[in-house]
């Protein structure tokens, strides 16, 4: 059984933060409530204008389209009986039971009737039929795994997150479906972590080396799989704890869903690389006997990503270009904004290519749809949901709106809106809105006030001043919030908190007011990260030992170029001002060279050139710089022993080592919830490495 430190330092940072939340994390801390039921001591209950929005929603959303129920009750087979599945270190990697409140019908007042919803139907636990040949098992992580009957076994697309939810997803099936036969191919439809991360649940890396068991994926996917988060990886972490709520208990109060599925599960995350690439934008394949029509949609839900077609079975797999929601255009968790007229584009490809004969439409999240009719009124309007985003956003944008003003404006068609495939579960309006135009037209809102902007601690002072003082504003504040006015005072007591970080009374008004903009939201990001903002205010960040590293399979499928672009990150350019050498970097068993160039407080690479006359020559093989990337054995116990050579000076590694900081990914987000440490701590640039933040 591997230890706590093992298991900690294999999971991605989106585990690690569910992890260590489950630890330290206000579930435990809270004994008593001002509310009946709340995890928090000082939470509150929903006002009365929290409710009135509820009821609003109650009477203008379609709860009379129930389609979505019987679809996602079709096909059940097994229910899974073990609500908790356990982690290989010890620890619940998945727990179901702390959701059975979710299946009551009764509404809560604390939780958005369309969010409730969602997650009701989340709650399906079990193995289902898709069709003869296809069957899923739901609800053992964020994702469905998937399984294809093929000639001499089974076919399954996207492992889940984790080796032991996946594990026992296969034991479900095998004891009810899968009659003993061996699993010969795994499909990643992605590159985000929850769609490969548990492969090795199921799937002996021997087994792929000697040819049992092949694993597909589409073009771009090794690449994207490990870098498209790695940069800003530590703030995408800390922002993903707002996002993912993963500081909030499951509960009424708290977190209650995700909308792609009910969280991520606490296991083990590994990667083994693919045996073939999709390479084509159309490319048929027979897989296991099984004939494939693999559509490439590059830059859609993500970079890397495509859409399957068994003709035979009239069975259309989406990926994860078409769930039971409104997407991500733009992630609050941050990462590149998503190109939604290309998006629509690939399902209208998708419709036209295969969804006018398609007599049953899956995918990696959600519930399948059956008959051609259904599929495609879920292509159609899905294919305009994205195009809408694009078209109307750019209309407003072309006659003057800004990116301050559009998720005030915008506004899906009434149409859209009555659909619930196209309600906003993980993203929302607001924030895809914004995204488009940040896609297009960048951050500025082209107001020349706004072009260089004090840091909001900075501005804060002057804005208190003027509008008479701490006591003044909280009298207002209390007023708008006992008007039901939260995002009026959010404006006032978000200036005063900067400017006074240790204003209790501030902090706690603020509190309440982002809980019951939580408590009003349909989308599970914004309902998080107003009640984590709220939790933070109240409590601080939670402490507890941080994880250095990732699972080894994702540290060597880093390129060594990315692996020196993130030390260039990582360097605290302040302390290597005036600083410069010259490193030739040399792995032999793969025949890579690098220069790297400390010049300008700045660290740089270049693949495939090596400089004149080095300050240090360092001859390594690729797969011993592995063992330092992972932390297993850092460069210079490798020079000691003569695994690496070296020919200069030194130094040079020594002074790069004590120019590298650390990331800690509890750094502050609200003023006064916690010191900040300007800099971070100090590490060796060979013994820690980026999280892989991308789980969606």
């Amino acid at each position: 059984m591997a230890t706590r430190r093992e298991f900690v330092k294999s999971l991605p940072a989106f585990a690690v933060a569910a992890h260590l939340m489950q630890e330290s994390g206000p579930a435990r801390a809270a004994s008593a409530a001002s509310v009946a039921g709340h995890f928090d001591p000082k939470g509150k209950a929903p006002s009365e204008f929290t409710k009135e929005v509820l009821r609003k929603a109650r009477a203008e959303l379609p709860f009379g389209d129930a389609r979505d129920f019987e679809e996602q009750e079709r096909g059940l087979i097994a229910p899974m009986k073990e609500m908790q599945i356990k982690a290989d270190a010890g620890n619940v990697a998945w727990d179901m039971e702390k959701y059975r409140f979710l299946d009551r019908k009764e509404e809560f007042d604390s939780i958005h009737p369309s969010l409730h919803r969602i997650a009701r139907l989340n709650n399906n636990y079990g193995l289902y039929e898709v069709i003869p040949g296809i069957y899923q098992v739901r609800g053992f992580d964020l994702t469905q795994a998937t399984f294809v009957r093929g000639k001499a076994g089974w076919i399954l697309f996207d492992p889940l997150v984790a080796a032991e939810t996946m594990r026992a997803a296969w034991k479900l099936f095998q004891e009810h479906v899968g009659k003993g036969l061996p699993l010969t191919t795994v499909i990643y439809s992605h590159s985000h972590g929850d769609h490969w991360g548990g492969v090795r649940g199921v799937v002996d890396e021997a087994d792929v080396r000697a040819g049992k068991v092949q694993i597909l994926a589409p073009r771009g996917f090794m690449e994207y799989a490990v870098s498209e988060n790695v940069y800003a990886g530590n703030a995408m972490n800390r922002r993903m704890f707002y996002q993912y709520g993963l500081l909030l208990p499951v509960n009424p109060y708290g977190f209650v869903t995700q909308g792609l599925g009910h969280g991520v599960a606490k296991g083990n995350v590994g990667l083994i690389a693919p045996t073939r690439i999709v390479e084509k934008d159309i490319e048929e394949i027979e897989v296991d006997g099984v004939r494939m029509i693999f559509q490439n949609t590059p830059n859609t839900e993500a970079p890397s990503e495509m859409n399957t077609y068994l003709p035979e079975m009239k069975a259309l797999w989406m990926a994860e270009n078409v769930v039971a929601s409104l997407h991500n255009i733009y992630t609050l968790r941050g990462a590149l904004v998503r190109d939604s007229l290309n998006w629509s584009k690939s399902i209208n490809e998708a419709l036209y290519r295969f969804g006018r004969e398609a007599e049953v439409l899956f995918a990696s999240h959600h519930w399948p749809r059956w008959g051609n009719d259904r599929v495609q009124e879920i292509l159609r309007g899905q294919r305009d949901l994205y195009a809408n985003f694009n078209n109307q956003v750019l209309h407003l944008a072309n006659q003057g709106t800004t990116i301050s003003e559009i998720h005030n404006v915008f506004q899906l068609p009434k149409s859209l809106q009555q659909r619930w495939d196209c309600r906003g579960y993980h993203g929302s309006v607001q924030h895809n809105a914004r995204g488009v135009i940040n896609r297009y037209l960048g951050w500025w809102d082209c107001n020349p006030a706004t072009l260089i902007p004090l840091s909001p601690g900075d501005s804060a002072p002057l804005y208190v001043e003027m509008m008479g003082g701490a006591a003044k504003i909280l009298a207002r504040a209390r007023q708008l919030h006992d008007e039901g006015k939260y995002l009026l005072a959010t404006e006032i007591l978000d200036k005063l908190v900067h400017a006074e970080p240790e204003n209790r009374e501030a902090k706690e008004l603020l509190a309440d007011v982002f809980e019951q903009i939580g408590y009003q939201q349909e989308n599970p990001g914004l309902r998080n990260s107003f009640l984590a903002g709220a939790y933070e205010l109240r409590s601080g960040i939670p402490q507890g030992a941080a994880p250095k590293s990732t699972g080894p399979d994702v540290i060597r499928a880093m390129t060594t170029e990315l692996f020196l672009d993130f030390l260039g990150i990582r360097m605290d350019p302040r302390s290597a001002e005036g600083l410069r050498f010259t490193i030739n970097l040399i792995t032999p068993d793969n025949g890579e060279k690098f220069v790297v160039e400390l010049e300008n407080a700045t660290l740089t690479n270049l693949p495939g050139f090596l400089a004149d006359k080095p300050d240090l020559t360092l001859t390594i093989n690729r797969t011993d710089l592995e063992r330092a990337m992972t932390g297993q054995k850092p460069i210079q116990a490798q020079l000691k022993d003569g695994t690496a050579k070296a020919e200069g000076d030194l130094g040079v590694l020594a002074k790069l080592a004590a120019l590298m900081v650390e990331f800690d990914p509890r750094f502050e987000i609200l003023p006064g919830t916690e010191a900040r440490r300007a800099g971070g701590k100090r590490a060796d640039p060979f013994e820690a490495v980026p999280e892989v933040t991308d789980a969606e």
